[in-house]
């Protein structure tokens, strides 16, 4: 399937901002790319391109006073498969992990592991290892919060989620992810495009989507797994943008100084 994607966002700036931007499609779905993704700024300005810690692309830009418009539009090409399923995948002990996913099982900014390691291990401590408990863990945190827009807040953690019990994507993903890395299952934070595909269509406005990667041993070997604990059911035509420990790794605009939100518009449509 080809998937047309983009997005139109605004800032308002009473002076020079310096902004770190977050909002390319991730190196590992360009060659996928039928056009090219170009973000484009109006009013022109000078960019600098960068790969961070976690190998997404990101943009260091100096936004001037004024109004600041930032948009992409681009089609991609998408298998149209849902995401893998794979429930004989299992757990792999600490001792036997890479490297690389041990960052993946400490507590960040917006998973305050530290604040859930016994309610997980009571909650899912009699669960199977692997592939099972992680979807005990979408299961318990898809039941627990209700979706809301009105419920979004900066500084929510994941703690924060699990005692209001509401919340948005972004929450969903904080508090699986805390619940899985108190497990000792390696979970890391995603985020992209979403449309609604196979499935009824929202009337809700566009956003962008957060769901979470865990590392299992599968029938191929070890690798990440895709779960989405809002949804809580395989998706087609996620387009990944970026990963990270928590969505601080992954925010789409970082400004350093005042910028007022003037517009977002978010699309992902099937071509």
């Amino acid at each position: 399937m080809r998937i047309k994607a983009g997005f139109t966002i605004a800032y308002d700036l009473p002076q020079p901002v310096p902004m770190l931007l977050c909002l390319s499609l991730h190196p590992s779905r360009e060659r996928d790319l039928l056009t090219p993704q170009v973000i484009t700024f109006d009013p022109a300005l000078n960019e600098s391109q960068y790969r961070d810690d976690f190998g997404n692309k990101c943009h260091r830009i100096l936004a001037p006073a004024g109004h600041l418009v930032l948009s992409t539009s681009f089609t991609v090409e998408d298998s149209g498969q849902t995401d893998l399923i794979e429930p004989t995948a299992k757990q792999i002990p600490v001792m036997d992990l890479p490297h690389g996913t041990l960052v993946y099982l400490l507590g960040s900014r917006y998973c305050d592991t530290d604040f859930l390691h016994d309610t997980a291990w009571s909650l899912f401590g009699n669960t199977e290892p692997g592939w099972a408990r992680v979807q005990a863990v979408c299961d318990f945190v898809n039941d627990r919060i209700t979706f809301g827009y009105e419920h979004a807040r900066p500084n929510k953690t994941a703690r924060n989620a699990y005692d209001e019990r509401q919340g948005v994507c972004r929450d969903f993903a904080h508090l699986a992810v805390s619940l899985c890395r108190c497990m000792n299952i390696p979970a890391r934070y995603c985020t992209g495009y979403l449309g609604d595909f196979g499935v009824p269509i929202s009337d809700a406005p566009m956003d962008f989507s957060a769901w979470f990667e865990v590392y299992l041993d599968g029938a191929d070997g070890p690798r990440w797994y895709t779960f989405d604990a809002r949804h809580n059911f395989p998706r087609i035509g996620r387009i990944l943008m970026a990963r990270g420990r928590d969505a601080t790794d992954v925010a789409l605009v970082t400004n350093f100084g005042q910028a007022w939100l003037a517009q977002f518009d978010v699309v992902a449509l099937e071509v």
